[in-house]
């Protein structure tokens, strides 16, 4: 079985299990059509994928890796806000009146900054420590600016990650101040896993731990029959994850540039709404 799957199965029965309900407190996110969306919770759930033995993706639930490369790179690469850019609409209900999210995720990651080498924006900065100075214990990124957040359609969820290398050994812990665990948490490791490889090719290191650090892990309301449906779902081996070995410039890499072999997943369409 995949050891994301033990990982999320874990989860998700210890906060239906000891989690905290909001139900009937007062709380921002709803439903389409009107109606509050609350949550049972967990507070400081952290989790560890180990790159070096397998690819943390969940086979009890299809997760559709491109898609979540798509968006990474978006974000990281494209260092953009506008859904267009986007091949899929995962966007779509935060879009403003000019078809963005505002001053969210990858603008901020694009904000160029003096330093004494020069001007970086966050993740050239990234970068250039990887390749630089790796021993850094200051290699991180961080886009939850106080003083953007109201330019902001949507807060950043995950926000900040945290590079350190050990010998040849690129890890990372990724701090996400909130986590939607059906719709989301599965689909954000995929990302910064598929991240730290990138990084680690082209920075001539090797992909070894994610940390994932999550502050608020939450179920909804209406997401709780399906959770319970889905960890009963029979479990399959991990895929083997394939990249492009010949690239070695960040910016050229593409979603087609990654493939999994072997990846056997529960196919079921699943009607997720999302609160909003």
């Amino acid at each position: 079985m995949s050891r994301a799957d033990q990982i999320f199965i874990e989860n998700v029965k210890d906060i239906l299990a000891n989690g905290f309900s909001d139900e009937g407190l007062d709380v921002r996110p709803h439903w389409e059509d009107g109606e509050p969306a609350h949550t049972i919770k967990k507070f400081g759930i952290v989790n560890r994928y180990d790159l070096r033995e397998e690819f943390p993706i969940l086979t009890i639930r299809k997760t559709f890796m491109k898609s979540s490369i798509d968006e990474l790179l978006w974000i990281w690469q494209k260092k953009s806000n506008r859904i267009a850019d986007l091949h899929s609409h995962v966007w779509d209900e935060w879009a403003d009146e000019n078809g963005t999210i505002g001053k969210a995720y990858g603008y901020q990651l694009g904000i160029k900054h003096q330093y004494r080498e020069g001007m970086f924006d966050q993740v050239d900065r990234v970068i250039y420590d990887l390749k630089h100075n790796p021993q850094s214990r200051r290699i991180l990124t961080n886009i939850y600016n106080f003083e953007d957040l109201h330019a902001m359609q949507l807060y950043p969820c995950a926000y900040s990650m945290t590079f350190n290398v050990s010998g040849r050994t690129l890890n990372g812990i990724l701090n996400q101040r909130s986590q939607d665990m059906l719709a989301a948490n599965n689909w954000n490791v995929v990302q910064y896993s598929v991240l730290l490889y990138i990084l680690a090719q082209v920075c001539d290191l090797e992909a070894g731990e994610l940390v994932h650090v999550i502050a608020d892990a939450h179920i909804y309301d209406r997401h709780i029959p399906i959770v319970k449906e889905i960890i009963e779902n029979e479990q399959y081996p991990a895929p083997k994850f394939v990249m492009n070995r010949d690239i070695r410039d960040f910016y050229q890499f593409t979603r087609d540039d990654f493939r999994l072999e072997g990846y056997v997943a529960n196919t079921k369409k699943y009607d997720i709404p999302i609160a909003i």
